[in-house]
């Protein structure tokens, strides 16, 4: 099962907005330099200043990229989900570096991509170019709107809207799975575990929400973007 789903995002990388562009001779030498990774839960994939010679896309599991305060905390920046590409902006750092740490949550499989190689597909075509500009914008606007969550925020519209964005990508939008430990989620969300445990048991007794361990069922949307107003 674990390979056919290797073999299965190989086969549709040109559905994705980063390889879309590509000629037929480059998605194929991509393909070909690709590497399958298999990470154990809490295995490090890699660590914050170390040299960014790939970037990945999450075949299954989910990893964990975050970075620590000055006084040790842990703060989690973002929890990569399957389907999802990360550190593709990194090879156009200087140096190439990683500036988080990249950890799997559980039993992980990625697919790697060769920067260099990708580096110099980009310098033949203007329209990849072009594409990846857009993809990252992208990437850029959602931390923004992060950032002004986390800061003007109260941690009830922080959580309620990071629930209703599961959703939006899941199959289906009533019912999501949480891709990592409520603590972990808490550390994104800058909410402290304890309060966040307590905001899921007062959206569960106002029947907006019911909580099942790690998947959560939205009783009523409406309920909950309500409380975004």
């Amino acid at each position: 099962m674990l390979k056919t789903n290797h073999q299965r995002y190989l086969n549709n990388l040109d559905r994705y907005p980063l390889f879309s562009k590509l000629s037929r001779d480059a998605l194929d030498l991509v393909k070909k330099k690709a590497r399958h990774l298999r990470l154990s839960p809490h295995e490090i994939l890699f660590s914050s200043g170390t040299e960014a010679a790939s970037f990945f896309l999450v075949v299954q599991g989910s990893v964990k990229l975050s970075r620590l305060s000055s006084d040790g905390d842990e703060k989690v920046i973002e929890i990569i989900p399957p389907g999802a590409l990360f550190a593709e902006a990194v090879a156009f750092f200087n140096p190439p570096v990683y500036p988080v740490d990249a950890q799997a949550i559980a039993r992980t499989e990625l697919l790697a991509f060769d920067n260099k190689t990708f580096l110099d597909i980009l310098k033949k075509s203007n329209e990849t170019c072009l594409t990846l500009i857009g993809s990252l914008c992208h990437r850029l606007h959602e931390r923004l709107m992060e950032i002004d969550s986390l800061t003007l925020q109260n941690a009830t519209y922080r959580l309620v809207n990071y629930l209703l964005g599961q959703a939006k990508g899941s199959i289906d939008q009533k019912q999501i799975r949480l891709s990592a430990p409520k603590k972990v989620i808490a550390s994104q969300l800058s909410i402290k575990p304890e309060t966040l445990s307590r905001i899921l048991t007062q959206l569960g007794h106002e029947g907006l929400i019911k909580v099942r361990q790690q998947n959560i069922v939205l009783l009523s949307i409406e309920g909950l973007n309500a409380l975004l107003a």
